[in-house]
């Protein structure tokens, strides 16, 4: 038994309390499951002997104690830890868990109890896996700063009530949220980055996006979205702030809530203790970090440059009608992302107002025309895309930064031409074809329907010509006929042969 490595009684109707020796002596074991039964008391700490111990499951029972007072923290090759439905005290300050280094990350829904700290300012609960949706009580938390939840499994809508006018942050990308962009940061003039991308939202953009005044970062990417790009979007002043959020570690000091928490499973526990909430604190030892996707390519903005950093990230919808103009009004904005939709129309001329543009990617759309030439007087331009559309004539004088751009920066539009591509007066016209794009990556000169065109013709063209052939020629149609009837009775003997082997094995 010495040599045990896992130990599970799931759910098999123990009650009583741990034993102080025995199970304790042994040292190999790396996964304990001991859900769902009824065992109660405190954990006997003889468990700081189990060092190798890496899956530990006690959910469901009824264990009870301090937690920091417990044998855990002394796992430290614990990987996944559960303790939820018991009736374990929680601290204030879960200090004594920071060795725990090996933990994957919190399990299960959020927790409701969260909406009574009505004082709370920050809360980052990042790289989970968190699920379920948001908590409506969390609505209470009215004087929240800074709200994190991305990179989890959160599903559901989010919560309209959710409506702090203090909240200058929301992270809640690459989630599985669900339904419209909610009003529940309408009219909110402290809201600085607004980060919904990689979510499953639907529905239009709202219009009252264009009146959150102090908007930086709006990140709506790789959802759901359709409908035209609002015209009042060039109202949102996107103004780089130096007052962001810039999170590197919270000091002690610091007047605002500070939680630390190990990645822990806490579904239900019974958090019997969180009453008084004088001293409770939250570390958070993340950086406050935005994404934008350029060319297939996700760069990641974090720390100080945030403080500079403007831009939009509409990319991967299924927006349609024309990129209205009022955009060019956007001074201030650096990074601009409409890809992989389905817009249509000209790139606005009036995007040469934006001389602090450093990415502009509208490939994978279905834009037409000529590229502006006045683009070439936004001399910060290093990531330029327009490929995969319909645009035609010749491409804008190689000079500023667009001497740096190459042909993968145009290609996948047939009728463009001249530097980096073929040149203009040297092959005549190309091909007229135009082409649908979907979106996708690695998009085809292919026209869809006449494609499906041409093979229904030559199906039919090859059926008819084998018909008259059979009809003219006897020779050929009594060879056709005689393969026709050798495969019916091919067909016909493999069936009754193997039906009645079958039959006669069933019977034996």
């Amino acid at each position: 038994m010495n040599s045990l490595e896992v130990l599970s009684v799931q759910d098999c109707h123990l009650n009583g309390s741990l034993p102080a020796q025995g199970w304790c002596e042994l040292r190999k074991l790396q996964e304990v499951d001991l859900s769902f039964n009824n065992f109660e008391g405190i954990l006997p700490s003889c468990m700081a002997n189990l060092t190798s111990l890496q899956v530990l499951d006690f959910s469901n029972n009824h264990f009870t104690g301090n937690i920091a007072h417990s044998p855990l923290p002394s796992l430290t090759l614990l990987e996944h830890l559960s303790l939820s439905n018991n009736d374990f005290l929680i601290p204030a300050t879960m200090s004594t868990f920071s060795n725990l280094s090996n933990l994957k990350g919190f399990l299960g829904m959020l927790p409701t109890w969260l909406g009574n700290m009505s004082d709370l300012n920050e809360l980052v609960m990042a790289k989970n896996q968190l699920e379920g949706p948001i908590p409506v009580e969390w609505c209470k938390i009215v004087q929240l700063s800074f709200l994190d939840l991305s990179e989890n499994n959160l599903s559901g809508s989010i919560p309209s009530c959710f409506n702090s006018s203090y909240i200058r942050s929301v992270y809640l990308n690459k989630n599985w949220l669900s339904g419209p962009i909610p009003c529940a940061f309408k009219n909110n003039s402290n809201l600085v980055t607004l980060n919904l991308r990689d979510n499953l939202l639907i529905g239009n953009i709202p219009d009252w996006i264009g009146n959150l005044s102090s908007l930086s970062i709006l990140l709506l990417s790789e959802n759901h979205l359709e409908g035209t790009i609002p015209h009042c979007l060039s109202n949102i002043t996107l103004v780089a702030s130096s007052q962001k959020p810039i999170f590197g570690g919270f000091r002690a000091g610091l007047s605002s809530y500070k939680i630390r928490m190990p990645y822990l499973k806490t579904k239900s526990t019974n958090m019997k203790n969180w009453n008084h909430m004088g001293d409770f604190m939250i570390d958070v030892s993340g950086t406050d970090e935005a994404e934008f996707t350029t060319k297939n390519r996700i760069d990641s903005y974090h720390g100080d440059i945030l403080n500079y950093m403007v831009g939009i990230d509409l990319s991967c919808n299924k927006l349609v009608g024309e990129i209205p103009p009022q955009l060019g009004m956007m001074s201030t904005i650096r990074a601009m992302n409409l890809s992989h939709n389905s817009l249509t129309g000209p790139i606005p001329t009036t995007f040469s107002n934006l001389k602090l543009m450093e990415s502009l990617d509208l490939s994978y759309n279905n834009l037409s025309g000529k590229i502006p030439l006045e683009l070439t007087e936004i001399t910060f331009l290093a990531v330029f895309s327009v490929a995969h559309n319909n645009l035609s004539g010749a491409t804008p004088e190689r000079k500023n930064q667009f001497g740096t751009f190459g042909e993968s920066s145009y290609e996948g539009n047939p009728l463009l031409c001249g530097p980096p591509l073929h040149d203009c007066t040297k092959n005549g016209p190309p091909s007229t074809v135009l082409v649908e794009h979907d979106g996708e990556d690695g998009g085809s000169f292919i026209d869809m329907a006449v494609f499906y065109i041409s093979f229904v013709v030559v199906y039919i063209t090859v059926l008819l010509g084998l018909v008259v052939v059979l009809y003219i020629n006897p020779y050929w149609r009594r060879v056709w006929f005689n393969l026709i009837e050798a495969c019916i009775d091919n067909c016909y003997y493999f069936v009754v042969v193997r039906y009645h082997k079958l039959f006669n094995f069933r019977l034996a």
